[in-house]
């Protein structure tokens, strides 16, 4: 099946590619799809279904779409489906406002979510969910990654996102876990 995977995020896009091999996976660019869907819900699978959804009617063809974010216990959730523009700034910027406002916190637990949303042109939908435990460090640790990966020490890991190889990351991630349980749908 040729799906169409509603991002511009080129690591999402490979992540994705390589847990649905089995179907033809194009980005909404290569697609003819230039716009940017503006995420207006209130929760992970809102804002995934928008986006697929827009991208499936305006190309006539199915579309996947995630989004994700981090949520943080202490903090009620927070930054959660505005994890990547918390501070307003960049990735570098939204990990120093988090550690500023978990500074002092003794619960650092934490987890990533991601709801992935598969949206047929004959209006049938797919949403998943995933999840991946964890803490926020004090301090980063890790060079790889992006987003809140230095910060973020996997449960099942053993380490942060950023210290892990790519692979090992995929295996147990939040996107990861979704895209997995979508690969089984279909």
């Amino acid at each position: 099946m040729r799906i169409v995977v509603a991002t511009h995020n080129a690591h999402k896009v490979r992540e994705i590619a390589e847990i649905l091999s089995d179907h033809e996976i194009v980005t909404a660019a290569e697609a003819g799809f230039f716009e940017e869907v503006e995420e207006t819900g209130a929760t992970f699978a809102e804002n995934a279904l928008l986006k697929a959804r827009t991208v499936s009617k305006a190309l006539h063809l199915a579309a996947l779409a995630d989004d994700s974010g981090l949520c943080v216990d202490a903090l009620g959730g927070v930054p959660g489906v505005y994890s990547a523009r918390y501070s307003g700034g960049t990735d570098a910027d939204n990990r120093a406002l988090l550690l500023k406002n978990l500074r002092g916190e003794k619960n650092r637990r934490a987890h990533f979510c991601c709801a992935a949303a598969l949206v047929f042109p004959d209006g049938r939908e797919l949403v998943v969910e995933g999840r991946t435990n964890g803490v926020i460090l004090e301090e980063e640790r890790g060079t790889g990654g992006f987003g809140y990966d230095s910060l973020f020490f996997s449960d099942d890991l053993k380490k942060t996102f950023a210290e892990a190889e790519e692979g090992d990351k995929n295996a147990v991630s939040h996107r990861g876990r979704a895209m997995r349980q979508l690969a089984k749908m279909l």
